[in-house]
């Protein structure tokens, strides 16, 4: 389509000349005292020339007028290009685990010019891969102001490099420094207040910021029920020689937690260390019968006070569903040996060996011996454990 239009515009031109050449009239330029006479198509030809000749001057006036700038453009660019190709060769490096060439290159791209924070805190965290704390903390320092909006990337990662040095109050400061209350917005800032909220042990603080995180993520559900699972059994061992606030926390406590395994035995040990020994007795109980655990069945043999009848009944309720249980069959024996049902226990406590030799049924067996005057039985009973505990500790080791 172009070609045609010049094609056409060469035609006009070419029919302009025919027509002035055919018919030419003339020109008269009189400045006295000289006369000039020209040709029309001479005259036309001439002014184009000059006009031409004119525009030509003035571009290159103008260009000569502008080249300085030019010129500073174009060394700019230049710089802004290489510090864009250097910020990806320390991205690409960083991401590779070569942090030594991610630093330099992230420093190379600075040096060029590149204004954007990004290129400083990539240093910073390759410097913090390779343990270098100076030179991490001084490239930090050096993002500071760099460029507006950045600092929520300094300070995100100035909280993340307080608490892989287990400063987690320093963590929480960088974090409630963050603009704009992003704090409370930001799902990784909340990731990284309920990590240091977990370090500096302020569990209240962590059931609060770990129910803020499921609300607003619901990928980090897993991690913000261990973390509330954490919270309240830290709570219960804070409490281990209160009554009072045991019994407060245990009140405050949402009942889906109450009969959880871990919490509900570190709740029963607790109760019974402070002689509230019915209260672990319901608590285990209903948590096994909710559900089963063997960890959890052989600690309801722990609690043994006063009259142990309706615990055996219980657990004997338990052995028609878990009869190859080794831990209920423990706990059996503990509580009949309590009651003193000899034959029972003696029963129970060699049907636990048999599934499951373990130290405390070893020793529970000793204990009867005593009780029925045969201590060449209990000394044997108490070298199996010995024994049992010995190989236990080596197997770890």
């Amino acid at each position: 389509m172009r070609f045609l239009f010049w094609l056409l515009a060469i035609f006009a031109v070419a029919s302009g000349f025919a027509v002035f050449s055919r018919n030419p009239g003339y020109v008269l330029l009189v400045y006295a005292p000289w006369r000039i006479e020209l040709s029309l198509t001479m005259y036309i030809l001439a002014q184009l020339f000059f006009l031409a000749g004119a525009y030509i001057l003035l571009r290159m006036l103008f260009g000569a007028l502008t080249l300085p700038d030019f010129v500073r453009r174009f060394r700019a660019e230049r710089a802004q290009k290489k510090g864009r190709e250097a910020m990806l060769a320390a991205l690409t490096a960083y991401f590779e685990g070569r942090f030594a060439v991610a630093e330099k290159e992230a420093e190379r791209a600075i040096k060029l010019g590149e204004s954007t924070s990004i290129n400083a805190i990539l240093a910073a965290r390759a410097a913090n891969e390779l343990r270098q704390f100076d030179k991490r903390d001084a490239h930090l320092q050096s993002a500071k102001g760099k460029s507006p909006g950045d600092d929520t990337l300094r300070l995100m990662a100035q909280a993340q490099f307080d608490l892989e040095q287990r400063q987690p109050q320093k963590a929480l400061g960088a974090l409630k420094a963050l603009p704009g209350n992003a704090q409370r917005k930001h799902v990784g800032a909340l990731t990284l207040e309920l990590k240091a909220q977990q370090q500096a042990r302020n569990w209240d603080a962590v059931l609060e910021v770990a129910s803020q995180l499921e609300k607003r993520n619901d990928s980090h559900r897993t991690m913000a029920e261990q973390m509330r699972q954490q919270a309240w059994l830290e709570k219960l061992r804070a409490c281990a020689e209160d009554g009072k606030s045991l019994r407060a926390v245990w009140k405050s406590m949402p009942g889906e937690y109450k009969h959880q395994p871990r919490i509900a035995a570190e709740a029963a040990r607790t109760f019974m260390r402070l002689g509230e020994c019915a209260i672990s007795r319901k608590l285990l109980a209903e948590t096994l019968n909710a559900e089963w655990d063997s960890g959890l069945v052989a600690l309801y043999g722990d609690c043994r006070e006063g009259s142990v009848v309706a615990q055996i009944e219980q657990a004997e309720d338990w052995l028609k569903e878990h009869h190859d249980d080794a831990g209920l069959m423990l706990t059996l024996g503990k509580l009949c040996l309590h009651q003193e049902l000899w034959g029972k226990a003696q029963s129970y406590l060699d049907a636990s060996i048999s599934l499951q030799p373990s130290r405390d049924a070893y020793t529970t067996l000793a204990h009867l011996a005593e009780k029925q005057q045969k201590p060449d039985d209990a000394f044997k009973y108490y070298q199996k454990a010995t024994q049992l505990a010995e190989s236990g500790s080596l197997a770890r080791k």
